[in-house]
C-alpha cells in the first residue's frame, strides 16, 4: 500500500531528519512509528501527506508516486487519509456532532449523507450519548474521539495518529489504543507515531523503529527498544 524509497528529508542548515529510509507498509497493517523526540517520526508522517517533500527518494501509494501529484490535486489525495493529533485540534465553537460534519462538509458529502454517517460514527467511537457537547465539555480522552471520529469522516484507507495519547492518562491513553485497534481490525490501515515505550510494548504490534533519522529495527511484534 504505502513504500518509502531512499527517503532523505534535510533542513536548513543541513539538519537531516530522515537519512535513507526504506519502508513498505501493508494495506490493513497496524504499524508503530517509535523513536524517540525528534528521531523523525512527524517528518515521514508529513512527508506522506505531502505537507512536504523528500530532499531525495520517491513515496508510493498503491503503486502511484505521490511525489508526482499536482498541487491543485493534493487535498483531493489527502482525504484518503485520516490524521489525529496530540492537541486534538478541534473547532471549539462546535459540539462533537458539528466537528465531523464540518469535515464532511468541506469535502462535499451531501447533508444526507452526513445525517447518515455521523451517528454510526459517533456510535463506533462510543460517544453516541455526547454528540450535543462541546470540546470544554469533553473530557480529554474523549475529544482525542471526536477527533478520531472526525478523522474516518472520509471512510480513510489509512489512519495516521501522531502522539494521539500524550495529553492523557495512562487510563484514556490505553482507551484511544484500543479504539485504533478496533478501526485497523475493522480493516483500516493504522500507522501509530509515538515515543511511549509502554503502549508500544504492550500493543504487540509490527514496530519501526526510528533514531537520529533512521530505521534501526523493524520487527512484528516489537517492542521500543534502542
Amino acid at each position: 500500500m504505502i513504500r518509502f524509497e531512499n527517503i532523505t528529508k534535510i533542513y536548513p542548515y543541513n539538519c537531516a531528519a530522515l537519512e535513507n529510509v526504506n519502508l513498505r507498509i501493508n494495506p490493513q497493517e497496524f504499524v508503530c512509528i517509535a523513536g524517540p523526540s525528534g528521531a523523525g517520526k512527524t517528518t515521514l508522517l508529513k512527508l506522506l501527506i505531502r505537507e512536504e517533500d523528500p530532499t531525495e527518494g520517491s513515496i508510493f501509494w498503491n503503486g502511484e508516486n505521490i511525489l508526482e501529484i499536482p498541487p491543485k490535486k493534493i487535498s483531493h489525495f489527502r482525504r484518503r487519509i485520516g490524521l489525529v493529533f496530540q492537541d486534538f485540534k478541534l473547532l471549539y465553537n462546535k459540539t462533537a456532532y458539528e466537528n465531523i460534519a464540518f469535515a464532511m462538509e468541506v469535502s462535499g458529502i451531501s447533508d444526507r449523507e452526513i445525517e447518515r454517517d455521523v451517528p454510526q460514527i459517533l456510535k463506533l467511537v462510543g460517544l453516541e450519548h455526547r454528540a450535543g457537547h462541546f470540546p470544554s465539555q469533553l473530557s480529554g480522552g474523549e475529544k482525542q474521539r471526536v477527533a478520531i471520529a472526525r478523522a474516518l469522516a472520509n471512510r480513510p484507507k489509512l489512519l495516521m495518529a501522531d502522539e494521539p495519547t500524550g495529553n492523557l492518562d495512562t487510563l484514556h491513553a490505553w482507551e484511544i489504543i484500543r479504539l485504533l485497534i478496533k478501526i485497523n481490525e475493522l480493516g483500516t490501515t493504522v500507522i501509530l507515531a509515538t515515543h511511549d515505550k509502554e503502549i508500544i510494548n504492550g500493543l504487540g504490534k509490527r514496530v519501526v523503529t526510528l533514531n537520529n533519522g533512521k530505521i534501526v529495527r523493524d520487527e512484528e511484534e516489537g517492542r521500543y527498544i534502542l
